[in-house]
């Protein structure tokens, strides 16, 4: 990028005009005597100013390859005082042709401090906002914040979140660093100062979301604008699916699926598990090998977000008595998780985009009146759920899924698709926080509660379903904190440290108590193993005991708590395990999707379950989880979540797995599944979801993310259902060879 360099007092003539309610406290092109400037493995290395491409001039700050290398803004004398400002600003510019990180740290005279990192983009300069307080797109109610920076009065403001506490009436520095850049890399810096007003705070989240619920600022090949295009683009569909149906009906597939043609299997009448020349496989219930491609949350429940005191955020929600007001709803999302922490909007009314996008589309509009006769009573149209229903099942079959993953809608259990189902276990057993606690504490498998729970829970969900052969099986939970984030010991035995720490009303801490007991009898023979000095056993009775970190010194540490956790696991997954056989001994047991495991955890699933599964985020199943570990089990493996995003299509996330274009989506979900049919224990991969999440956060925890083969308007993602379907029609292929009789 070609830049002139221009003596410092003609700067002024170049310089961007300030916003609204902006001060400048120091200008980096005509430096005054009012602010200390120190670098430190970094440098300003020349006084004259550079003029960008786009006419505007600014002063280069290079940094340098180290671990952080910083510029450091403090007052000539005394504290800055910014009691009054909602902000601080910079107009930074990338000197590079690529982004870079910038961090920022505020500095208050009690030491406490403010951090904020800038994603700094490549192109022309902008004015980077960094809030005086705590603010995130959390707070405004979705995990992901909009693109940034975006247009503001004609000029690039890009808006950062901020965590931590300062005093603002004593703000002492400002350190711009970045963290281990690998070579020199510089930014160019004009000014930095304050804003006094949050008006651009509240501009950035105003009118993002337009009456389709996509986002307002972005482009994209299938955002709608009008509802006859959306009609148009509804009968395309139905046109191409008709042919691809077609397709399918000639396919060797059992009634459930199965790839049929090669050695069959017995038929059982229900889906079964059996391996076979060193594969695994799931058998239909016609004895037919099938290898599950699911989608989970197959629902049309999916495009509701919450709008109760950010109507701001959206142009063009229905008026109170308009048609599509139905669609409105209540509900409340705070339930302490971790999931809900430090979320704004999580309760109050909701506005279902994608419910009103379907009666966009699929709405009866009411006869015009003749001139003979008065218009005659028209009632009001409502979702079609069987017509929903119907099309969701073509697409999936169309799109070669033959599965329909957790969490979908229970009438599409239309003997169409095989389908698998959650156990939702809740009740007033105790719990046990791991520190991860996204979805809630860990449940306490040894109070006699749990059990009962179980029991009913199970009762309930095999009610409908005991004799249904479309059913492949129960999934225990999704995402239980087996362990907390991290590598240390602590979060390897978050379940075991967090289990001493409680009372002894709590099962499970009796459990470990009498454990430990039986092993070493007094708190002689415990502190001697431990290497520390435990005067009664009392002592660890105490709420808030912490016994010490697992060492080589010490080894029986570490013996005791996997120990433990894997009776604890053991007595988790025994206590479903023996509930499903009495109620649904027709179906499997589907493991418990795991994220955060543990090795006692998995190893206990594998003894009582018929199948293992994992959620993995990974860009293949063998870069996320143990390959080793799990082939020395011997169980089939389902890889229940799975995933691939990019920011182009309207939500501001990417989701867990980002890709840089909408067009890489397809061949990493084809490199995903072809490495999971080269695993010979997995038996199957289920695409988390079906529905794109809303671009303002779903009900749940605010996630807003590039997950689904739809987007929010019901439109398919034309060029990524494609290459999924080749890729699945390309599985399946693949199975009927692996399963066919030996040549002689």
């Amino acid at each position: 990028m070609l830049r002139r360099t221009l003596p410092a007092v003609f700067a002024l003539l170049f310089s961007s005009p300030l916003l609204a309610g902006q001060q400048t406290l120091f200008n980096f092109v005509r430096p005054a005597s009012v602010v200390n400037v120190v670098t430190e493995d970094a440098s300003l290395p020349q006084y004259n100013a550079e003029q960008t491409a786009e006419g505007e001039v600014l002063r280069r700050v290079v940094f340098n390859p180290v671990e952080r290398p910083k510029l450091t803004l403090s007052p000539q004398a005394g504290v800055w005082d910014w009691s009054g400002a909602s902000a601080m600003t910079l107009r930074l510019q990338s000197a590079m042709d690529w982004a870079v990180t910038v961090d920022v740290t505020v500095l208050g005279s009690d030491g406490k401090t403010l951090t904020s990192r800038i994603d700094l983009p490549a192109g022309p300069a902008q004015t980077v906002l960094v809030p005086l307080t705590a603010s995130s797109p959390l707070s405004q109610g979705m995990r992901v914040g909009p693109p940034m920076p975006w247009q503001h009065d004609g000029q690039r403001v890009l808006l950062t979140s901020s965590e931590g506490e300062v005093d603002l009436r004593q703000v002492v520095s400002v350190t711009l660093s970045m963290p281990r850049p690998k070579a020199a890399q510089s930014i160019l810096v004009e000014r930095f100062g304050v804003q006094d007003d949050n008006v651009l705070q509240t501009a950035a989240y105003t009118g993002l979301i337009d009456g389709y619920g996509q986002f307002t600022r972005g482009r994209w090949p299938e955002k709608i604008s009008s509802d006859d295009q959306l009609k148009a683009a509804a009968q395309r569909e139905q046109q191409q699916l008709k042919g691809w149906l077609a397709e399918q009906g000639k396919l060797k597939r059992d009634t459930y699926g199965g790839v049929t043609g090669g050695t069959a299997f017995e038929a059982k009448g229900f889906f079964r598990t059996e391996k076979r020349d060193g594969r695994w496989f799931l058998v239909t219930p016609e004895g037919n090998p099938f290898y599950s491609l699911g989608v989970n949350a197959v629902t049309a429940e999916g495009g509701r977000t919450y709008v109760e005191g950010r109507e701001s955020m959206f142009t063009a929600l229905p008026e109170a008595q308009a048609p599509l007001a139905q669609y409105y709803g209540q509900g409340n999302n705070q339930d302490g998780n971790g999931s809900s922490l430090g979320r704004g909007f999580a309760k109050g009314r909701w506005f279902d985009f994608y419910a009103a996008n379907l009666h966009r589309s699929y709405a009866s509009p009411c006869a015009a009146p003749s001139a003979e006769q008065a218009a005659p009573a028209c009632p009001a149209a409502t979702f079609d759920a069987a017509r929903w229903q119907g099309h969701s099942l073509d697409r999936l079959q169309a799109w070669g899924f033959n599965t329909l993953g957790n969490w979908s809608d229970n009438g599409l259990q239309a003997q169409r698709v095989a389908y698998t189902l959650p156990l939702s276990i809740g009740g007033d057993y105790t719990s046990i926080s791991t520190g991860m606690d996204w979805w809630g504490a860990m449940p306490d498998p040894f109070d006699p509660r749990f059990a009962m729970a179980t029991e009913r829970a199970v009762a309930i969900a095999a009610r409908d379903h005991r004799d249904d052969p479309w059913l492949i099986g129960y999934f225990a939970d999704n995402e239980l904190a087996w362990a907390a984030p991290g590598d240390g010991p602590k979060a390897r035995y978050a379940l075991a440290y967090g289990t001493l720490r409680l009372t002894t009303d709590v099962p499970a801490k009796r459990a470990f108590l009498k454990q430990l007991r039986d092993k070493y009898r007094n708190q002689a023979g415990l502190s001697k193993a431990w290497g520390i000095e435990l005067t009664a056993w009392e002592l660890m009775e105490d709420p808030g005991f912490e016994p010490p970190l697992p060492s080589p010194e010490y080894p029986e540490i570490e013996a005791d708590f996997k120990y433990f956790q894997r009776v604890f696991a053991e007595t988790y997954f025994k206590t479903i395990s023996d509930s499903l056989k009495w109620h649904a001994p027709n179906h499997l047991l589907l493991g418990g999707r795991f994220a955060l495991s543990t090795p006692e955890a998995v190893a206990a699933c594998a003894k009582y379950c018929d199948v293992l599964s994992f959620n993995v985020y990974a860009p293949t199943p063998q870069d996320g989880y143990d390959v080793a570990q799990l082939a020395a089990l011997d169980k089939p493996v389902l890889v229940s979540e799975f995933q691939f995003g990019s920011r182009d299509r309207g939500p501001f996330g990417p989701g867990p797995m980002e890709v840089a274009r909408e067009e890489d989506r397809g061949p990493a979900y084809a490199k995903f599944v072809k490495a999971a049919l080269q695993e010979p224990s997995i038996v199957g991969v289920h695409w988390f979801q079906y529905l794109d999440q809303p671009a303002s956060g779903r009900l749940l925890d605010g996630e807003n993310g590039h997950f689904g083969l739809i987007g929010i308007t019901d439109v398919p993602f034309q060029g990524f259902v494609e290459s999924v379907r080749r890729s699945n029609l390309g599985v399946l292929e693949q199975v009927s060879k692996a399963a066919a009789p030996p040549t002689r």
